[in-house]
């Protein structure tokens, strides 16, 4: 079975490395769907780390994994799952 390259972290020498994703493999990177996470970028309140370039929306991978840690961490916090 081929490996994902959205979740795959084995770098291909070949690639540029990935700066940001596109909804659709942001959705499948964080398991939720692609319905979910415009739910979630609408909410300024979520702080979902997004760039818009005219219609075009990109998740930056660094600042969506800190972000993805920092929601961990809240939740731990909060007592919570």
């Amino acid at each position: 079975m081929p490996a994902d390259p959205i979740l795959d972290n084995t770098p291909n020498p070949d690639a540029p490395p990935r700066l940001a994703l596109r909804p659709t493999e942001c959705a499948k990177a964080l398991g939720i769907s692609e319905r979910k996470l415009w739910e979630i970028t609408a909410d300024k309140s979520s702080g979902i780390p997004h760039l818009s370039f005219g219609r075009s929306i990109r998740y930056p991978v660094q600042e969506l994994r800190i972000w993805l840690g920092e929601q961990a961490l809240k939740r731990l916090k909060e007592g919570g799952q």
